[in-house]
């Protein structure tokens, strides 16, 4: 123990009050447990020890030395915070602490883009990804990823091509548009063609079509990046032909009509027809854009959704559609119309910034001549046209390998900004969670493959609508989890 001097040894020198000698005591005494309590810290072995032990080695040869020394790093790191903290539940050994870096080296490896089984009754989920592609798509997107292409190359001549000169010829024959175009998105479709045909004047659109769609974009942010100003006539609920035609200046440059999307404005209501603005527009001299959003390629039952060469043979100059929606293809924006109306989208310098990959014009062209020779092969479409007896049939068939549940009626939605006042009968599976419907739907998500599933009357549901039946024994095993509790 050590000797505290003052003046002497301990015990020589004045004599000390009662209280005085007591205070002094219960200091030394601190002191001296102060001084021979262990240091925590010392109890964490060295980076270099940690990674020479036997434990490190299958990390090393999974992750590589250089992942396997960060993560060990930030273990240590955090156990001297741990320490730090007085938490008494730090593992400084070397298995404990080679194990937690082997959990932080398998988070870092999980990719963050992942499979979900959609049980939502969304079709076109925008949040988890719109539409899923088709068979053939995929091994096309396959075959152009693993190996050169002829993007920019024609094969015949051996001299530079035109990217996108297979699928505008399939775009055309599909809609009867005279020439076509396709860019990275619907927005894109839109932006570019304000850019070419309106830019430094006035494009007027009706005050019912200024529509926000996903991501907080707006109609009239998208005019304004074009390089024209908006111009807004008739009300919210209506709008009519003379509207636009009052609104109708030197400074005009197109007319616009916007598909609403993901709303509907019902009741007192009022609508210029795409044939009746087309007349106006053409009657001045000026281009009609129409904006479908949804791709819709053929006529879908019940639906007063126009399909793009219905658009077009009611005169509008450009219709713009999104390729991941109703076309049931990958992420794309499609831009058909008149050839007078296109040339100058073509030649516009956004375009170069605005094209798709090799990998997205493979999936498009894929999907296109499916539409043209094998509709029914589209994932989407084949969703879409889905019976009551064969989504109860789905249920069912979960049920029976779960072993529990109740097959109960559900509705389903396209999604995605399409068809947004259709609603589709479909079938779902119903289950109470031990846990209760919230904490297990949040276990769920976290699986593999992640499961999203709808909570309603705190039950719950897996609906069929979008749900394959190749995704059934995977969804039996996650759900069988949260219902034994594992």
């Amino acid at each position: 123990m050590p000797t505290l001097l003052f003046g002497g040894t301990i015990g020589s020198g004045p004599a000390l009050g009662n209280d005085q000698s007591g205070l002094f005591k219960q200091r030394l005494v601190a002191y001296d447990k102060e001084v021979d309590a262990p240091n925590p810290y010392r109890n964490l072995p060295q980076l270099q020890r940690l990674l020479e032990c036997d434990a490190a080695r299958p990390l090393e040869a999974s992750h590589g030395r250089a992942a396997l020394t960060a993560a060990l790093r930030s273990v240590i790191a955090s156990c001297r915070e741990r320490i730090a903290r007085g938490d008494p539940l730090c593992d400084a050994s070397l298995a404990g602490l080679v194990g937690d870096a082997g959990e932080l080296l398998a988070n870092r490896a999980k990719p963050g883009l992942r499979r979900v089984i959609n049980g939502t009754g969304i079709i076109l989920h925008t949040n988890l990804g719109r539409a899923p592609l088709a068979v053939e798509a995929i091994a096309a997107v396959a075959d152009a990823a693993s190996s050169y292409a002829n993007l920019e190359y024609e094969l015949e001549s051996g001299k530079r091509g035109t990217r996108a000169a297979e699928i505008e010829p399939l775009l055309c024959e599909l809609t009867g548009a005279e020439a076509a175009l396709v860019v990275n998105n619907g927005a894109a479709a839109i932006l570019l063609a304000l850019s070419a045909q309106a830019a430094g004047g006035e494009v007027i659109v009706s005050r019912g079509e200024l529509v926000e769609i996903g991501g907080g974009f707006r109609v009239p942010d998208v005019i304004t990046q074009g390089g024209a100003r908006l111009v807004e006539v008739g009300a919210t609920n209506k709008v009519r032909l003379t509207d636009y035609a009052a609104a109708i200046t030197e400074q005009t440059r197109a007319l616009l009509k916007v598909h609403q999307s993901n709303f509907r404005v019902i009741g007192f209501t009022a609508e210029v027809p795409i044939a009746e603005l087309a007349a106006l527009a053409h009657q001045h001299g000026l281009p009609l854009v129409a904006d479908l959003g949804s791709g819709l390629i053929a006529p879908s039952p019940g639906s007063s959704e126009p399909t793009l060469a219905q658009a077009l043979a009611a005169g509008a100059d450009i219709v713009t559609c999104s390729g991941d929606k109703l076309l049931g293809g990958p992420q794309a924006g499609l831009i058909l119309g008149t050839r007078t109306a296109i040339e100058p989208l073509r030649k516009h310098p956004l375009l170069r910034a605005l094209r798709l990959d090799k990998m997205s014009l493979a999936a498009l062209e894929a999907t296109l001549i499916l539409h043209r020779d094998q509709p029914e092969r589209v994932p989407v479409l084949r969703m879409m046209r889905q019976s009551e007896d064969e989504l109860a049939a789905r249920a069912e068939c979960l049920q029976g390998l779960l072993g529990m549940g109740h097959v109960v009626s559900s509705e389903g939605f396209a999604g995605g900004g399409s068809l947004p006042e259709e609603r589709i009968a479909s079938k779902a599976l119903a289950l109470d969670p031990p846990e209760g419907a919230p904490a297990a739907a949040a276990r769920l998500r976290m699986g593999h493959p992640a499961i999203v599933a709808l909570i309603r009357a705190d039950r719950l549901l897996i609906d069929m609508l979008a749900v394959s039946n190749d995704d059934l024994p995977e969804l039996a095993t996650g759900l069988r989890a949260i219902m034994t509790g594992d």
